[in-house]
This record gives C-alpha cells, sequence and structure tokens, in this order.
C-alpha cells in the first residue's frame, strides 16, 4: 500500500511538473524517476530486482531484443529500451535527410502543386499523416512531417503549431486504424492473436469515418489562422524545388533509406526483425552513408526528447510495479458486470482518459490479460473489447502532450526549432477533437457489433 500511494505521488507531482512548464520536462521526468527508484523500490518496496526488471537494461543484450520468432512478442515492464532505440535511429535519419535537402525540396514541391496555398497544405498533410501511420509507426510520420511543416512555415511565413498539433491528432488516429501504425495495437494484435486485416477491417473503418469529420472541424478551428498569412505569401518569389538539392548523390541515398525503413517497418513482423533493429540499422546506415557530417547528424538528434522517454518509463513503472495500472483494470473488470455495452464504454472511455496521462503502452499491455479474462473465451466477444481498447488506448493519448510517443515527438521537434507547445494550448485544441473519436468509435462500435 504504502509504495502504491508513493508512485502514485511521484507520478502526480511529475505530471504537475510537466503542465507547469516551468522546469525542462526531461529534468523532470529524471528527477522524478531517481525519486521512484529510491522511495518506492528501495524503502517501500525493499525490491533491488524490481528496480532492474524496471530498468530493463539486461533485455537489450537478447536475441530477441533484435530478432523476434513467433506470434507474439514479449510485452516487457519498465524502460522500453526498443522505442527510445528506434526513436533515436529515425531522429539520426531525419537529421540526414534534412541535411541533404529532402525536406525542404518536398515543401517546395508541395506548395508548387497546391499554388503556396497554406489551407490546401493544411489539409493534405492532415491526409498524409493519417495515411502513412496506417503503415509506417507514426513516430517517424511525425519526425517527418514536423520538419516539413518547419520548413514550409519558413518559407510561407505562417505559424506551424495548428498545423503540427492538426498531424500528431492524425498520426494517432491513423495510426488506431492497423495493426503496425501504434504500439498498443501491436501489442494488442501480437498478444491476441489478430492480423493486419483484421484491424483494417474493424478499427480501421471507425479510423476511417472519424477522419472525415476530423478534417471537416480542424478546417473550421485553424482556417481563419492560415488566411490572415495568404496575401503576405503571394508577395514571395519562390525557388525551383530542385534548386534546393545541394548534393544530388546525398539526396539520393538519403531518399534510399528512407524507403528502406518504410519496407522494414511495413514487414518488420514478417521478417522478425524489431523496431530496436531497424531504428539501430537505419541510423548506422545514415551515419556511413554521410560520414563526412556524422558528427553534425549526431550533435542534432534530441537528446532531450530521449532522456524525457526514459524517466517517465521509470516513473509508468513505478505504476506497474505497486500494481496501482492493475487495480484500475480489476475496478473496470467489477463494474462492468456481464453488461457488453456497458463493457465496452468503460473500456473506451477509461482507456482513453487513462492513455491520456499514462504512457498508452504500459496500460495496453496491462489491459490486454483484462479482457481476455472478461471475455471467457467468447471470440467474438474477445474480439468486440479488444477494438474498444485499440481506439480507447490509441485515440486517448491524442489529449495531452505525454499520452502517445507521436505528441512528444511532435512537440519537441517543435520547440526545437523555437516553437514552444504548451500544455494548455495543446489540450485547448486537440480535447475536443479526442472527445468527438471517443463518441464516433462508442456509437459505432455498439451499433456494429451488438
Amino acid at each position: 500500500m504504502a509504495g502504491q500511494i508513493t508512485a502514485s505521488i511521484i507520478f502526480l507531482i511529475m505530471f504537475a511538473l510537466i503542465i507547469s512548464d516551468k522546469i525542462e520536462r526531461h529534468i523532470v521526468t529524471l528527477v522524478c524517476a531517481c525519486v521512484t527508484l529510491i522511495a518506492v523500490f528501495g524503502v517501500c518496496m525493499q525490491s533491488p530486482a524490481a528496480a532492474l526488471e524496471t530498468l530493463n537494461v539486461k533485455s537489450i543484450f537478447t536475441t530477441e531484443f533484435w530478432y523476434h520468432v513467433g506470434s507474439a512478442e514479449e510485452i516487457t515492464v519498465g524502460i522500453n529500451w526498443a522505442t527510445i532505440l528506434f526513436i533515436a535511429g529515425m531522429m539520426v535519419m531525419v537529421e540526414g535527410m534534412a541535411h541533404n535537402g529532402f525536406f525542404r525540396w518536398l515543401c517546395l514541391m508541395i506548395a508548387k502543386l497546391v499554388k503556396y496555398k497554406v489551407i490546401p497544405i493544411f489539409i493534405t498533410f492532415m491526409i498524409m499523416s493519417a495515411v502513412l501511420s496506417m503503415f509506417i509507426d507514426s513516430i517517424t510520420v511525425i519526425l517527418f512531417l514536423a520538419a516539413v511543416t518547419i520548413e514550409l512555415a519558413h518559407l510561407l511565413k505562417f505559424n506551424p503549431i495548428p498545423m503540427i498539433l492538426a498531424e500528431i491528432f492524425c498520426a494517432n488516429l491513423g495510426g488506431s486504424a492497423t495493426m503496425c501504425g501504434d504500439p498498443p495495437n501491436i501489442i494488442i494484435g501480437t498478444s491476441l492473436g489478430y492480423t493486419f486485416t483484421d484491424f483494417l477491417c474493424n478499427t480501421g473503418v471507425i479510423a476511417g469515418i472519424s477522419l472525415i469529420v476530423i478534417l471537416v472541424y480542424f478546417y473550421f478551428v485553424f482556417r481563419k489562422e492560415f488566411t490572415q498569412t495568404t496575401d503576405s505569401n503571394e508577395t514571395i518569389t519562390y525557388p525551383n524545388p530542385a534548386e534546393v538539392i545541394t548534393n544530388k548523390v546525398g539526396f539520393a541515398i538519403s531518399s534510399v533509406i528512407f524507403l528502406i525503413a518504410v519496407v522494414l517497418l511495413i514487414t518488420h513482423a514478417a521478417t522478425g526483425l524489431t523496431v530496436a533493429f531497424i531504428g539501430v540499422f537505419i541510423a548506422i546506415i545514415t551515419l556511413i552513408t554521410s560520414y563526412k557530417h556524422c558528427i553534425t547528424l549526431l550533435k542534432k538528434v534530441d537528446y532531450k526528447t530521449l532522456l524525457f522517454f526514459v524517466g517517465l518509463f521509470v516513473v509508468v513503472g513505478g505504476l506497474e510495479q505497486t500494481h496501482v495500472l492493475e487495480l484500475i483494470a480489476h475496478w473496470i473488470q467489477s463494474i462492468s458486470g456481464g453488461n457488453l455495452m456497458l463493457m465496452i464504454a468503460i473500456i473506451i472511455w477509461i482507456s482513453a482518459i487513462a492513455s491520456a496521462f499514462v504512457d498508452n503502452i504500459p496500460f495496453a499491455a496491462t489491459m490486454v490479460p483484462v479482457i481476455n479474462n472478461l471475455a471467457l473465451g467468447d471470440s467474438k466477444m474477445l474480439a468486440v473489447l479488444a477494438w474498444s481498447l485499440s481506439m480507447g488506448t490509441d485515440i486517448g493519448g491524442s489529449a495531452t502532450p505525454i499520452g502517445a510517443s507521436a505528441n512528444v515527438v511532435g512537440t519537441s521537434v517543435a520547440k526545437k526549432e523555437g516553437y514552444n507547445i504548451t500544455w494548455g494550448m495543446y489540450c485547448s485544441k486537440l480535447v475536443i477533437p479526442t472527445v468527438i473519436v471517443l463518441i464516433i468509435s462508442t456509437i459505432s462500435i455498439w451499433v456494429r457489433y451488438l
């Protein structure tokens, strides 16, 4: 009990400090992580084993960490080093592509195709974010699109924050459509034996309906911010997209590396290559092919975001080790009774609320055995609960800057370029669309499956 209270207090303090935005968030999470290791694991639990399990360093040195064979991946507790290495690898790749002019070229090509109109670019980028996230990890999509958006904002002189926020939301929405889109879906699919097609035919339909509604919503919310810059954009002399490619060989190589990353991510379930392997492999070939600039690329990696993840995973690990997350799961199980409609609503909304504040990866891992027990061997009921859990965790994570990995990465990329997205700014724009999609998800599942 003391461990649960202490772990919960540390998490709440960490959360409050992050919201206050007065101390850099990676410092907040790292300090809270140290307090968790000492107070929760050391004083309350007196369990060095729990601390070691949360730090999870030994997993890096196992074969399964790099190459996995079998239908279900091992769900780890504590620091998810695979996620951290994958993000780091993608950051190196993105910096390599940016160095060779890929993003600036893409910015100019898109601007030219839509005649340099900001609103058509805004709509196109939202659709692109959702579609790409169906097949590529949403973290990669946001790394890619946020960099493009900022480059384009510099050229067209508009505020990129609204566009980045919309891209983050659409990336999480698109990721909910398939098994390889968002990490919670990977956990649900591999643990319960669902395929890419299973997700596409179920959560994919809900995501498709929601995307149409969200495109209309964001258009009406943000259109005035973009139309205000139209006059200034018309007077700008735009360069030829081909002129921004300073190194054609480097540009071609970085483009090929990006395509290799896409193929590896789409096929990693079939090949057995883990996201950790893919991230490290992509980083290595980027550094090798850009050997003259490798130091520069490594310096540009956003290490603060990586440290933020390390600290966050440790603090959440304290909640896991003291079974706080399991208590929440068991509470859902106890109050739902045998009413499937109520059960669906509880799983969607509680998962969404929890995933807005606790990283949705460990929450999804905690909830999988719960919905399996709730189904009592009924495969149809299990599938309905799985789609409910998927939509709840994926979409609920969009509501706050720390709810999903894509949110953290997107806001970090913006801040690195001088565009600070505060908690108030983020939540004021994305909480409402989150609620809208959750309502659509709840009604859709009720209508289709009950």
